[in-house]
């Protein structure tokens, strides 16, 4: 096994987070490609862990803080590190050490660009992206909301710990109608296919349903947020992490339009 940066020809793996045999990630459309092209300009990072036989089983992402969804100077921030676990396809590649070997990579990397420090997101929960896990890993929590927990490894005696960037503005209805709203970065295909779907599902009810997309790639409108990737119908957050199906979100909607219908 071994790391590697990601090569032009790797890319379309990449792009489905290494699950090409998911018919949900071809549903996600092209919103990944089009972030990875414009954060390249930014500094994104990507590293691959291949296996004996060259295929990439793992993968990690990170970027100049900055551009995320954090505050603080100096530092790199990883979007996440995924080892493919699935039967499908390549099959199960966790609990190899490449998860390990990736963000050891990383690490290295950052220090060698001059970064003052290694920032992760990490879940309290046990499922992806357990903060649990980058504690064994030296690193420690500085911020939390909910359970999204922010770590930090500093690699320099001046770094400065840093800090979510907190919501900061509240989704708004409209009189009469259905307000789907959609926050999306397009860093994330899971997040991606819940707005193709919210999108498709809300255009099953034109007369009632108003669907508005926020694009948080555009630095003026997450920081006015401070949301990156989210769902609301009306004003109620929707859980989207694992993605619901279209047909739970369309669902969820036509309860709220049956509601508009008989007032």
């Amino acid at each position: 096994m071994k790391t590697i940066d990601l090569t032009t020809g790797q890319e379309d793996t990449y792009f489905k987070c290494l699950e090409e045999w998911s018919d949900e990630m071809r549903e996600a459309g092209a919103h990944k490609e089009k972030w990875f092209s414009r954060m390249k300009e930014k500094g994104l990072r990507v590293k691959v862990a291949l296996d004996d036989t060259g295929t990439i089983c793992g993968m990690i992402q990170y970027a100049p803080i900055e551009h995320c969804f954090a505050e603080g100077r100096s530092l790199y921030f990883i979007y996440c590190v995924w080892v493919h676990g699935y039967p499908q396809g390549i099959g199960n590649h966790q609990k190899k050490g490449m998860g390990s070997a990736l963000l050891r990579a990383a690490e290295e990397d950052v220090v060698a660009l001059g970064g003052k420090g290694l920032v992760a997101w990490g879940m309290s929960i046990p499922v992806f992206m357990k903060a649990a896990w980058f504690r064994k890993h030296g690193y420690r929590r500085v911020d939390r909301i909910g359970i999204q927990e922010l770590l930090w490894k500093p690699f320099a005696q001046d770094a400065v710990a840093p800090r979510w960037i907190r919501p900061k503005k509240k989704v708004k209805g409209i009189p009469g109608k259905v307000v789907v709203t959609s926050f999306r970065n397009g860093w994330c295909p899971a997040q991606n296919l819940v707005y193709e779907r919210a999108k498709r599902a809300a255009a099953e009810f034109p007369d009632e349903v108003v669907f508005q997309e926020i694009d948080t790639f555009n630095r003026q409108d997450y920081q006015e947020w401070g949301i990156a990737d989210a769902l609301y119908i009306d004003k109620k957050q929707i859980r989207t992490g694992p993605p619901p199906s279209y047909e739970r979100i369309k669902a969820r909607i036509a309860k709220r339009v049956k509601r508009i219908r008989t007032i």
